[in-house]
């Protein structure tokens, strides 16, 4: 069990699944209170890294593209107080995040997690009902619909309308954009019926964002929205149209069942031996440094 507890939060990977709790600290941001612990299955994992600092360091959890709907919308433009995937860790405890690291990095040799995209969400996204208010607007999603209502700080000519009601099936994407300099930031659906390049702050499906506190919040449910639309690296084709929308929707087809842990059989022993021989084979090819390999057959034969 690895664990590293900080003010901006707590991490802890028992080498299945690497569980984040944020913090209390004042630098943790709103986004990460209000999504609060995740539970980040191995299979989701591409990477950890360790970068250290002047006064702290930065503990830093890779996804691979497409397990994560939150970060298959905000594309790596969610900042440091708001990504959930990064920590803050005081010089002092630099040796625990490296440990840390280096857990995790075992644990994807062990397993030989691959790095690749996947084609459904490995985590589930934020829960329902959800709903935030940023901007010049509010939006609400149940799972079914997207309803957007305006206040007084909304274009005349986006407010006329009045609310808009927004059917899943009818949104092909979500956009989202953090404000940045004098650029405004925005939340847009777009609609199959009304593909217009009108600006977020007059399109009637669309919030604009002024980069005030509440702006990541609309990010956490235009992430429940696209943990609902089919995956973008579904294989295509007949088949796949089902399987698509990812596990929330649809229960995912069966996976190979992973090698349990040693205790008692001689078929769990024989598939580590196995993983030994396939180190022993990537080290050999040169894929694995020596300090690699050394380490991933010292965490291998504790398990014999």
């Amino acid at each position: 069990m690895a664990e590293i507890i900080q003010k901006d939060g707590t991490w802890s990977f028992d080498g299945d699944t690497v569980r984040i709790v944020p913090g209390s600290d004042k630098g943790v941001g709103l986004l990460r209170r209000t999504l609060g612990e995740l539970a980040v299955p191995l299979e989701a994992v591409a990477g950890a890294s360790y970068e250290p600092g002047r006064k702290s360091g930065r503990l830093r959890l890779r996804l691979r593209s497409g397990a994560d709907p939150l970060l298959q919308l905000t594309g790596g433009r969610l900042r440091d107080g708001a990504d959930p995937y990064a920590l803050s860790v005081d010089n002092d405890r630099s040796g625990v995040a490296e440990y840390f690291v280096d857990e995790v990095r075992n644990a994807l040799l062990i397993e030989q997690i691959e790095t690749a995209p996947t084609g459904r969400y490995l985590l589930p996204g934020p829960p329902l009902p959800i709903g935030a208010t940023a901007g010049d607007g509010t939006v609400d999603f149940d799972g079914e619909q997207i309803r957007l209502t305006w206040n007084w700080k909304t274009e005349d000519s986006k407010a006329s309308g009045g609310p808009r009601t927004v059917d899943l099936v009818d949104v092909h994407s979500v956009e989202w954009q953090p404000s940045g300099g004098l650029e405004n930031g925005f939340l847009r659906f777009g609609v199959a019926k009304d593909r217009s390049a009108t600006p977020p702050k007059y399109d009637p499906y669309a919030v604009d964002l002024w980069g005030f506190r509440k702006d990541p919040l609309m990010a956490l449910v235009g992430a429940a929205v696209v943990a609902r639309l089919p995956h973008p690296y579904a294989p295509a084709g007949p088949a796949a149209a089902s399987s698509s929308t990812n596990a929330l929707t649809k229960p995912a087809a069966p996976e190979a069942a992973p090698v349990p842990a040693v205790g008692g059989g001689g078929d769990e022993t024989d598939a580590l031996l196995r993983r030994l021989r396939e180190l022993g084979e990537l080290h050999r090819a040169g894929i694995l440094t020596d300090d690699e390999f050394s380490t991933a057959k010292q965490a291998l034969l504790k398990r014999l």
